[in-house]
């Protein structure tokens, strides 16, 4: 069993609007069988976190189109994206690129 992890998950870009206009949280997921990867991460945001409108953030199991998600400063498309392991203390930055008129 993995220990549990604390990371970062920040939301910028409107994005934050769909988490009651909180744009930082300190998050300790629990200890699981598997390594927790961005996949799991975001089934855990939309259940744990997410307060209106998932549609506007997941589509399918991942984040929709137009939201960029970057892990530790770093585009997630050259860390594997869905398929990168989260470490202790990673920040995973999203952000809307989607500005609604």
């Amino acid at each position: 069993m993995a220990a549990p992890l604390s990371v970062e998950v920040e939301f910028g870009g409107g994005a934050e609007l769909l988490f009651d206009g909180v744009k930082k949280h300190q998050v300790t997921l629990p200890g699981q069988e598997e390594p927790w990867d961005i996949r799991n991460l975001l089934v855990w945001i939309k259940k744990n976190l997410l307060k209106e409108r998932p549609e506007l953030f997941i589509q399918g199991d991942s984040v929709r189109p137009g939201i960029l998600v970057l892990i530790n400063d770093a585009d997630w498309e050259l860390l594997g994206e869905l398929d990168y392991q989260l470490q202790d203390q990673d920040t995973i930055l999203f952000i809307s690129t989607l500005h609604g008129g």
